[in-house]
């Protein structure tokens, strides 16, 4: 029986993973920071500890006899400030893949993204082989998880038998943290005001869970694998939402320059809806398409039906939050109607 670390295992992917290791037969040690909620680690036979990943000695402690570690702990949060988001994403993983190092461990997965890999261009497709080209775009999130990969790239050269996996943008039932699923949440309230051209890659986390376990079993050190389904326009995943929500898709599609705008001037002005900051427009207007073949080559994984990740989390937000959720037959503003289908009917230049 494996003595298994997890970090970040209260998490919406975490959770998945740590359950999926208890299932496995694994001796599982969670690590839970101090005002982390851990009931929904109760009712699993898990040993917790508090620990902050940037905490080396209580990292350290935690580490203790551990065979097997799964560093998932970290944010996506494209919200917050560089430096915070640095902090948890790269400094985080350089203490927690050092401790491993340290302590010998015979395996580490590691948790990064897929953006990690970066954007390809339009209408491609990105492999882990993709040539890294995001840096011009100074997204924070973008940015961090590639140093972080670096890091663990860096320690593999050093011994460490580290597995990365590259989850693409996940989405299921229960994240009450509202990470990745915050989209369709935002989507379901009405929130999405305007939207640019852009491609996103989902996918269940229920299956990136199980990649990760398959990534323990079968991956190769040293080897990062894409765990992502199914690529979505934005203009085909709001329609689909709208489809199996019932919910009127955003009326307005704006040029990048334009949003690029109304998010600086929305830094300003104080109260109503929160607008994207700039960094989300940006990443949004990027084409995050990616293949997941390696993957299922290698680790023998497989994915759902590409729209039960968007149904399980449709029916998660409204049992969850019913109230606060547009019903079926909702319909953008009028006046948000009538400027798209202004800017359907514009020059194309302006689009």
């Amino acid at each position: 029986m494996p003595r298994t670390l997890v970090t970040g295992a209260t998490g919406f992917l975490g959770s998945r993973v740590t359950r999926l290791l208890v299932e496995r037969g694994d001796e599982v040690r969670a690590t839970v920071r101090p005002r982390s909620n851990a009931r929904g680690l109760e009712e699993l036979d898990v040993n917790t500890v508090r620990a902050d990943v940037r905490d080396r000695r209580a990292v350290r402690g935690a580490m203790r006899d551990i065979d097997r570690v799964f560093h998932l702990a970290g944010t996506t949060n494209l919200r917050l400030s560089r430096e915070r988001v640095f902090a948890l994403n790269v400094e985080g993983t350089r203490v927690v893949l050092e401790e491993a190092l340290r302590a010998g461990v015979e395996r580490v997965v590691y948790t990064s993204s897929a953006a990690a890999i970066g954007p390809s261009a339009k209408g491609r497709v990105a492999t882990e082989r993709a040539r890294w080209d995001a840096a011009p775009y100074a997204i924070p999130y973008v940015d961090s998880k590639h140093d972080a990969e670096g890091i663990a790239l860096g320690l593999y050269g050093r011994g460490l038998p580290v597995v990365i996996v590259n989850p693409a943008h996940v989405l299921g039932a229960g994240d009450p943290g509202r990470s990745s699923t915050v989209l369709v949440r935002r989507f379901l309230r009405r929130e999405i005001p305007a939207y640019v051209d852009g491609t996103l890659n989902v996918v269940g986390v229920e299956d990136v869970a199980r990649g990760h376990v398959l990534a323990d079993e079968h991956g190769l050190p040293g080897e990062r694998y894409i765990l992502g389904n199914r690529n979505f326009t934005l203009d085909r995943l709001f329609n689909d939402l709208a489809r199996l929500s019932g919910v009127e898709p955003p009326s307005l599609k704006l040029p990048l320059h334009a949003a690029l705008l109304m998010a600086e001037a929305a830094r300003f002005t104080p109260g109503g809806v929160p607008m994207p900051l700039p960094s989300e427009v940006r990443a949004a207007s990027l084409n995050w398409a990616f293949s997941s073949a390696k993957a299922k080559r290698e680790l023998g994984w497989w994915t759902s039906p590409h729209e039960d990740c968007l149904e399980d989390t449709i029916a998660w937000y409204r049992e969850r939050e019913g109230e606060r959720m547009s019903p079926p037959g909702a319909r953008q503003p009028v006046v948000l109607r009538m400027a798209g289908a202004f800017a359907r009917r514009a020059p194309l230049g302006w689009r």
